[in-house]
């Protein structure tokens, strides 16, 4: 049998009180339910061919956060916050409700933050994927890919050598793109970078139930810090991905796939549902 391959759709949606957001679709839109996957400094690309293997089961919605790949960012948008702000109106917009918010690298400081603001009840849980966020304790710390140069990032993001990619063989268009996209992080990730001194105090009024994923080999974010943002939530499951980097749904998406089914079922559905 042919299973023929997730339909996608991308449109920019004009929000209310908030910028302009370019969004990719995944699959059918089902009455309420839905994933929002949201991308880190890689960009939404990172995100796409995990949110394609997630629409056969839910629609899947991802954003492109302003500034990202040539879209526009209003100049007040240039916060974690903001962007937080503007995905729980996406989700207004949307009519979206009982909502996984998954969040790789920065994505997963801001899913943390929306979870904080989520005063209309959408969220109904997290999954973090090498997430960003808490201040690190010393001598952890959380490397920033401008200090660190494209050629170093690639070897401590990723454990598979041959998904690092290769800055000789890009075009001076892409290096662009790539710059562009570094730039705009920086305005989001703030300094410090990548960390709100002041978050983890916050998180522990994140009620809905938090999955952590954690790639054993993250060179990017260590794998005790994301076993210390894991302890910050009252309700939060970790779980190591064996062989990935600061990218596990791309070097280990069945095992990430798995670990997001097992929490699906013992945290998420009633019993004998």
């Amino acid at each position: 049998m042919t299973v023929s391959a997730p339909t996608s759709t991308t449109r920019t949606i004009e929000l209310h009180h908030g910028p302009s957001v370019t969004v990719q679709e995944f699959g059918e839109h089902r009455a309420g339910a839905g994933v929002l996957m949201l991308h880190g400094g890689a960009g939404p690309r990172s995100m796409a061919g995990f949110a394609a293997g997630m629409s056969q089961h839910a629609h899947v919605v991802v954003p492109t956060h302003p500034g990202f790949d040539g879209t526009p960012r209003p100049e007040g948008t240039d916060t974690v916050a903001d962007l937080a702000c503007a995905y729980l109106d996406l989700l207004d917009e949307l009519g979206l409700d009982e909502v996984m918010v998954v969040g790789s690298s920065v994505g997963g400081w801001i899913a943390a933050e929306m979870a904080l603001r989520d005063n209309r009840g959408r969220i109904s849980s997290l999954v973090l994927l090498g997430a960003t966020g808490i201040t690190p304790e010393p001598p952890l710390a959380i490397a920033d890919p401008a200090d660190l140069g494209p050629v170093r990032t690639g070897e401590l993001a990723f454990h598979n050598p041959d998904l690092r990619p290769n800055p000789a063989a890009l075009g001076d268009e892409q290096k662009a793109a790539m710059a562009a996209n570094q730039h705009t992080l920086a305005v989001y990730a703030g300094d410090p970078f990548c960390h709100d001194p002041k978050l983890r105090g916050r998180l522990h009024r994140v009620g809905v139930p938090v999955l952590v994923l954690a790639g054993e080999q993250d060179g990017i974010v260590p794998l005790e810090y994301e076993r210390a943002l894991a302890d910050s939530f009252p309700r939060a499951t970790f779980c190591p991905i064996p062989e990935a980097g600061h990218f596990p749904h791309l070097e280990q998406p069945d095992a990430v796939s798995s670990a997001i089914g097992d929490f699906v079922a013992t945290e998420l559905k009633p019993e004998g549902d």
